[in-house]
């Protein structure tokens, strides 16, 4: 194969998986499965040995490996990053990619262990961020030594603005998702209440504090005794 054809063949690659990703903002996909595909679609475009994803807990100020095609045990279960400690963490908190030639040899790396074990060399950390606000980091590791090109570092860069809009709205649909079920467990449970509350001849707070009762005693969740109690007066009425 001639050098353009290769070239021409990585492009259309390059292109390809960018279009894969952009496709993946509004795909209504769950975040697990969003993160999943976004660290296959990097490791196969990258040719890398291992791609991870961490996103970043804005409580505890710590990066946490939420995604990776590696198999290594090791790897899957290192410890969480602390924002401006180790490479992930320096490129979160100056939202600025971070290449390093040899992990293994490098101080700042937290570990060294680990990368010696599985075989990593290489590595290419590049923020995820959302409008400048750093929200994780994306990883690329090479099975061995690798002087990461701009090229390479604006592809990843690009995957990594693309999956980070991704991410932002995967979670934005989660939390709306969440407000809308605590809505409707809300509007049962107020249903409930007062059904009780009639029939029993008891307040609202004491058949309120009878649906939690139920709850704990059969560990069933207040929506599950809510939904009960209803479909019991329901079925009486229809008697």
């Amino acid at each position: 194969m001639t050098k353009a054809k290769q070239g021409y063949e990585i492009y259309l690659k390059q292109i390809e998986a960018l279009s894969k990703v952009a496709n993946l903002i509004t795909s209504g996909m769950y975040l697990e499965e969003l993160l999943r595909l976004i660290v296959h679609v990097t490791a196969e475009i990258m040719n890398s040995k291992i791609s991870s994803l961490m996103l970043l807990d804005p409580e505890k100020k710590e990066l946490v490996v939420r995604a990776t095609q590696s198999i290594s045990e090791a790897y899957n279960k290192k410890a969480n990053i602390k924002l401006g400690e180790g490479i992930a963490g320096i490129a979160a908190k100056e939202n600025k990619p971070i290449c390093v030639l040899d992990v293994r040899g490098d101080e700042r790396y937290l570990n060294r262990d680990i990368a010696k074990k599985e075989g990593l060399y290489s590595l290419a950390s590049v923020p995820l961020s959302v409008k400048g606000r750093v929200i994780g980091v994306l990883n690329c590791y090479t099975s061995k030594k690798h002087e990461f090109t701009k090229n390479e570092l604006h592809l990843l860069t690009a995957l990594a603005n693309q999956a980070a809009v991704a991410i932002e709205n995967a979670e934005l649909d989660m939390r709306a998702k969440s407000a809308e079920e605590a809505l409707v467990v809300r509007k049962l449970v107020e249903r409930a209440k007062d059904i009780l509350s009639q029939e029993a001849g008891i307040s609202p707070e004491q058949a309120y504090r009878l649906i939690q009762k139920q709850s704990m005693d059969k560990r069933k969740s207040m929506r599950e005794v809510a939904e009960a109690i209803i479909l019991a007066r329901d079925v009486r009425g229809k008697h």
